[in-house]
């Protein structure tokens, strides 16, 4: 396992706000993410999430505008921000330098197709070596473990935690992309990363993973409705019918007036965290968190 090096430290609610990079052996590159420790580290292991973030962002754009700090502090939650992609000196990226593709973009799978299999492998980082180097260096309650995230990062969350529910025991997301089997930006990606034939990608779709049941793991999320990415890339009723024909137990709250921005994110990031909170401590038998509600 990589050894850790501290990048960066920031007293926040009591609490840490740092930033760590490491050399990953599933990536081939040097990797950093960013950890927020709430003051509750001081008197033993804390339920920890994990956020993935969409297009364009690193692990800094979750740290800077979500504004999670306040609520983790205050419920006592562990927030670890990866980055979205491999970066460094021989990744690939996009020749043409499009944002939907290569670095900033690497979807959270694993890439099967030259040259991007070598270091697009987000999937096996995300859920297993990022989570052992965490247990390895924070004090992390392993039995109260969640994700979550936006856009890409939605998708992420919702179709790795629905693959490794003994992993993530909670599972939301804000504007996911809810089938990339059926929008541009996936598509675009997916026969990139996993080649042209669409029945590689359907163990990487949302939407087709809820349909066939494979667990019972709650699923909050939030969609804006004025979002301009609603109909063409993110469609959410098909998580929502996906659901449905499963029996999964699907949240999913349209809010009026809100677009795709971290305006959106950090208006519900409080409720976010609190419903990870209730949902993982009721699952490990502890006395839940009853002080904050889910609002229509």
């Amino acid at each position: 396992m990589s050894q850790i090096e501290e990048v960066g430290r920031h007293l926040c609610f009591g609490g840490e706000q740092l930033r760590f990079q490491h050399a990953s052996e599933e990536l081939g590159c040097e990797m950093r993410f960013s950890i927020f420790l709430p003051p509750q580290v001081r008197s033993g292991p804390r339920p920890v999430l994990y956020w993935l973030s969409g297009l364009t962002c690193t692990d800094e754009n979750f740290v800077t505008k979500a504004g999670a700090q306040r609520a983790a502090a205050r419920h006592g939650v562990i927030i670890v921000a990866p980055d979205t992609s491999p970066r460094g000196e021989g990744v690939p990226d996009d020749p043409d330098g499009a944002y939907d593709l290569g670095l900033g973009a690497g979807f959270y799978v694993d890439a099967t197709q030259e040259p991007w299999a070598k270091h697009y492998r987000m999937a096996s980082y995300i859920s297993a070596e990022l989570p052992a180097l965490i247990q390895a260096n924070f004090p992390v309650d392993t039995a109260r473990c969640g994700v979550f995230g936006h856009s890409m990062g939605g998708h992420g969350a919702i179709s790795l935690g629905l693959k490794h529910p003994q992993l993530f025991r909670s599972i939301s997301a804000f504007a996911p992309i809810a089938s990339p089997t059926r929008c541009p930006w996936g598509q675009k990606a997916l026969t990139t990363y996993l080649g042209s034939d669409p029945s590689a990608w359907e163990d990487c779709d949302s939407s087709l993973l809820m349909a066939k049941g494979l667990c019972k793991t709650p699923v909050l999320v939030d969609q804006g409705e004025a979002d301009t990415f609603l109909q063409a890339q993110l469609k959410p009723e098909l998580l929502e019918a996906a659901a449905a024909h499963s029996g999964h137990p699907l949240t999913l709250r349209r809010q009026a007036g809100y677009d795709h921005s971290y305006f959106f994110m950090a208006s519900f990031m409080d409720e976010h965290i609190a419903w990870h909170v209730q949902q993982l401590d009721a699952q490990a038998g502890g006395p839940g968190d009853t002080r904050v509600g889910l609002s229509a």
